[in-house]
């Protein structure tokens, strides 16, 4: 098996509201979010009422590399049993900023949903950017899908779809274009 390469450095500063609480961390061997959790003080949980939001302070700030980002996502687990997600997901954290980490939070579920001092609320997904340059033309090259969007492929997979399957195997296979410099 082949072995993964070094991890990245990352530097962080703790804020004094985070003293005690352990440094975001992959819950598994092959994790790619890191879990952030809730720098709130102890004596004062936050309760979010359904339908309610709050931004919730992590007590870290970040020394992100240039040409990467931190992505802030909902875990799965916060979602599926109390319908509490990251209200702007992905929110997105640029190498150059460097003030505290938040996450705003949002209970979509049915029941008031308490965040206590320490607990995982949030991934921490660190990735590479692309930088482009934008370049105004008056048209766009063709597509198969063209202007279709907001559902516009449908919901059935393309192996339950007989119609799909048949406009895909109609498609002409097109060569590989090099973007323009």
């Amino acid at each position: 098996m082949a072995r993964s390469p070094a991890p990245r450095r990352l530097r962080v500063t703790r804020l004094p509201h985070a003293e005690g609480l352990p440094l975001p961390a992959y819950q598994s061997a092959a994790a790619a979010g890191l879990d952030l959790v809730a720098a709130l003080p102890e004596a004062q949980p936050l309760t979010l009422a359904p339908g309610a939001r709050a931004l919730v302070p992590t007590g870290l700030a970040l020394a992100l590399p240039a040409g990467f980002e931190a992505q802030v996502r909902p875990r799965s687990g916060l979602a599926a049993r109390h319908g509490v997600t990251v209200l702007n997901s992905p929110g997105t954290i640029d190498a150059d900023y460097r003030g505290e980490v938040q996450v705003i939070l949002i209970n979509l579920g049915e029941a008031p949903f308490t965040v206590r001092r320490g607990d995982r609320i949030a991934q921490l997904v660190v990735a590479p950017v692309s930088r482009v340059r934008l370049v105004e033309t008056a048209s766009l090259a063709a597509t198969a899908r063209g202007a279709g969007g907001l559902g516009s492929t449908g919901l059935a997979s393309a192996s339950r779809s007989p119609a799909r399957k048949k406009s895909i195997a109609r498609q002409p296979r097109r060569a590989a274009r090099k973007p323009d410099a």
